[in-house]
């Protein structure tokens, strides 16, 4: 039986008190737990960022590569073993700002990982700058005149025809444990974009700035309506919606991939002479 115990770390958290990120780290755990998924099937993909700390602080196989560069690392990491659980964790800025491309790629191919992008709006890890999901008109320390239009990271997964979106709040961690679990069991490629409030650089978007605006979305929407999706992912203000916004199914990547018919291609077996006669080729 998998307990929170088992994904228990000795590494000494770094982040504020207060923090967002807390949350998040408590609901990863819940959702692993519930599906009964022990730490050695599970691979965690993160990038530079205080979010991305989160693998540091639970236990499992961790990779933690460049900024922005998670969904490749985790892409690579899925195609060589698909029988593991892969988690990419962001930032708003390694996910939205340096990695969009990956995010717009991932969701495209529909690769079968689930991806938490902890969004507080601000670069936390360098004090405080703007990020691509900051407020019009948000003050940093990069834009003291005020930041300009926010991207909208839900649009944009449904214009690439993701096929599992979600957003969930760090305040509402059981909620959010089960949009993480449904995130994983999903097959494809799953977003889970995470309002989660940084108490040390945004005083805008804060606990309760976002505990007066969050709502579940209820029981009657159906998230397959994409027309619907689109709606609700425009929501913003004084209403937000969490929920599962969308979600369909399709093709996953590594179902197309004949090389990955065998099995996964790290129990599949090494033939030294065909290597040897490939690497001729290109002497």
């Amino acid at each position: 039986m998998v307990t929170l115990n088992d994904y228990k770390s000795d590494v000494p958290v770094a982040w504020c008190p207060g923090c967002g990120n807390f949350g998040i780290l408590q609901a990863v755990k819940k959702a692993l737990v519930e599906l009964a998924m022990k730490p050695q099937d599970v691979l965690f993909v993160s990038g530079i960022g205080q979010g991305p700390k989160l693998p540091h602080y639970t236990r499992g196989n961790v990779f933690n590569g460049l900024h922005g560069r998670t969904l490749p690392a985790a892409t690579g990491a899925k195609l060589a073993n698909h029988a593991l659980t892969v988690i990419g964790i962001d930032g708003d800025g390694g996910a939205y700002g340096e990695g969009v491309q990956h995010l717009l790629a991932a969701a495209r191919r529909n690769v079968d990982l689930t991806y938490l992008a902890h969004n507080n709006q601000v670069y936390g890890l360098t004090k405080g700058q703007a990020s691509p999901t900051s407020e019009l008109g948000f003050i940093s320390k990069t834009t003291p005149l005020g930041s300009g239009q926010p991207l909208n990271p839900l649009l944009l997964a449904l214009a690439s025809d993701v096929s599992f979106l979600a957003r969930g709040f760090a305040g509402e961690i059981d909620h959010l444990a089960g949009l993480i679990e449904a995130g994983i069991k999903h097959k494809g490629f799953a977003l889970i974009d995470i309002l989660q409030p940084c108490v040390s650089f945004n005083h805008t978007n804060t606990f309760a700035w976002y505990k007066q605006r969050v709502y579940k979305v209820g029981a009657d929407y159906n998230p397959a309506d994409k027309a619907a999706a689109l709606v609700k992912a425009q929501e913003w203000g004084d209403k937000i919606p969490i929920g599962i916004i969308y979600q369909q199914s399709r093709p996953v990547y590594e179902d197309t991939l004949p090389q990955l018919k065998a099995g996964p291609l790290v129990k599949q077996p090494i033939t030294p002479l065909k290597l040897e006669k490939l690497m001729e080729e290109f002497g």
